[in-house]
């Protein structure tokens, strides 16, 4: 794989920025916190970083309400401070990734603030979705916000305006043209100061219906309509033809920038249209982390994805958690390990953490064996859990406050990071952070699983270590479906063996054992709800002299400087 296509098989580990470290012991993560961890993930051993939205913002929805793009919010740092980071990442063989947020602006950004100043019918108006209501207090439409509510919000003048999301949050019309042109040069500003690419959020949902028609929403409702045919604002058709010009924006840059998006599509043929060459080049896959933990599901899936983008000549991507879902540990400690929308805490049951971490830590060699892109959520290789208790007085989501507090929302999976055991903080920067830490949280920390050889952080690191190092081909062969266990191999050096089950599977006679998700013997045969990776043709020629190259106990100085 050329350099110009690493993003083909790369490794990327998501930072939610507010929650990763804190440089000025504000009890804020920002851009100094970063840059003071970069060894860390280096020496972790992914390929590149995406972070959260850091631009100026009220802040209203963890930084995806933007009032400019092009400044940095004031607690995180500065544009200056952007380019050294952006700059020392790639000292340390690390590519930078951005959000970008093209469906909506904050009611705060000029251009909203220029509408509300101006008349109904306005070119300031023409940016945003204005509309009069039907008659006098009558909304426009049905249409439900993501976060519960209305979508609708109207202004002193009676015309309404659209969001999706949260009331601060203001949809652009991108029938516009000038939304379409800022857009353009919003991409060379960031890609100019050496960004790599940018991860798109709600990148389906930028068009919308020009008749504005009804959902069919009944008043009980609180989870957005999805699965409706020919969708007024979700997965529309015109959408593809901004992305071609984005496209062609990222590959006037040498090297070419690359895009990902968040596409929230059910149906694998309308995601791959998403990733066809003359448009983006990677869409986040979902299903895969929607599904139970079950060998039929999550075999469906991994299958139908790897044909469907085979046909858009698109590497498949996974990923098991991200900022807006619970964390896997959570998920699958429960007996319903199924994702559901919308739901998240103690609603959906109790949760059994060392049952999920197993789970979890079995998951991510799934992951990682696959081909294609992983993603990886920061504090998913300490196997961090969802916070299930934080005080209500402490919760920022605007999912609990536009639901009334009948939906926890997402701060659980979005608690600072442990980085050391130290009492009060663990070392993320500050002694009481913008959201509380649970009890116990130090024995997670970075610190104590760095010296950990049975660690989470061990296991991780050495996958990734593992799967750098060997030289496998990207073709997937299914090489056994026997009930609650899955097989494949890529190549004829390397195999993966899940055990999905309540009982003991032998592993194959002769295999040389690479990696385990246990701490078990690596002839041992394989335990419930764990994974192995396979030498199956360990008397190879390359084999010893592959395995003798993987140093898979860190070395003190390489462990110092991963943890400053």
């Amino acid at each position: 794989m050329s350099d110009l296509e690493w993003w083909r098989g790369a490794v990327i580990y998501q930072i939610y920025i507010r929650s990763f470290a804190d440089g000025d012991g504000d009890g804020i993560g920002d851009i100094a916190g970063i840059r003071s961890r970069l060894g860390y993930l280096a020496g972790l051993g992914v390929d590149a970083i995406w972070i959260t939205p850091w631009y100026a913002s009220p802040n209203n929805d963890g930084g995806y309400d933007v009032s400019d793009y092009r400044a940095i919010a004031p607690e995180y740092g500065d544009v200056g401070q952007a380019e050294q980071l952006i700059a020392e990442a790639h000292r340390h063989g690390l590519r930078v990734i951005l959000d970008i947020v093209p469906n909506h602006t904050s009611t705060e950004h000029p251009w909203f603030q220029a509408a509300l100043a101006a008349p109904p019918g306005s070119p300031e108006r023409a940016r945003y979705h204005f509309m009069d209501g039907p008659a006098d207090g009558v909304r426009p439409n049905d249409w439900r916000s993501t976060f519960g509510g209305p979508a609708w919000t109207q202004v002193p003048d009676g015309q309404w305006y659209l969001h999706l999301f949260d009331p601060t949050q203001a949809d652009l019309n991108w029938s516009d043209p000038e939304v379409r042109a800022e857009f353009l040069d919003l991409l060379r500003f960031w890609f100019d100061r050496g960004v790599d690419g940018f991860r798109i959020d709600v990148a389906t949902g930028l068009v919308k219906h020009p008749g504005y028609p009804d959902l069919g929403y009944r008043e009980e409702d609180l989870l957005v309509l999805t699965d409706v045919p020919d969708h007024p604002h979700r997965d529309r058709d015109e959408v593809h033809a901004v992305y071609r010009d984005w496209r062609a924006v990222a590959d006037a840059y040498d090297p070419p920038r690359i895009f990902v998006a968040e596409a929230w599509v059910a149906d694998p043929e309308r995601l791959a249209r998403y990733v066809v060459p003359a448009q983006l080049h990677t869409a986040f896959n979902f299903p895969f982390l929607q599904s139970a933990w079950d060998s039929g599901d999550l075999f469906t899936v991994i299958d139908s994805t790897l044909a469907t983008m085979a046909l858009s000549g698109a590497p498949p991507t996974w990923v098991l958690s991200n900022h807006d879902v619970e964390r896997t540990v959570t998920r699958y400690g429960r007996a319903d390990t199924r994702k559901h929308q919308g739901k998240s805490g103690h609603e959906l049951g109790p949760v059994d953490e060392d049952l999920g971490r197993r789970r979890a830590r079995a998951a991510l060699l799934l992951m990682l064996a696959l081909p294609g892109v992983a993603y990886l959520y920061q504090g998913e290789e300490l196997g961090l859990p969802d916070h299930l208790d934080i005080p209500d007085d402490r919760l920022r989501d605007p999912i609990w406050t536009r639901s009334g507090g009948r939906r926890r929302g997402r701060d659980g999976c979005r608690i600072p990071l442990p980085w050391t055991p130290e009492p009060g903080g663990a070392g993320f920067g500050a002694a009481d952070p913008w959201l509380p830490q649970p009890p116990g949280w130090e024995r997670l920390s970075a610190a104590v699983q760095i010296d950990d050889p049975g660690s989470t952080y061990t296991l991780v690191a050495r996958a990734l270590r593992l799967r750098r190092e060997l030289d496998v081909p990207q073709e997937l062969r299914w090489t056994g479906r026997d009930g609650s266990v899955l097989r494949f191999r890529r190549g004829p050096g390397f195999e993966c063996v899940v055990n999905f089950g309540p009982a003991e599977v032998p592993l194959p006679e002769g295999a040389k054992t690479l990696l385990r998700s246990d701490a078990r013997a690596p002839g041992d045969p394989l335990g419930p709800d764990t994974a192995a990776w396979l030498d199956p043709t360990p008397s190879g020629p390359d084999t010893a002299a592959r395995l003798d190259r993987m140093p898979f106990e860190p070395d003190t100085a390489a462990r110092l400087d991963r943890m400053p």
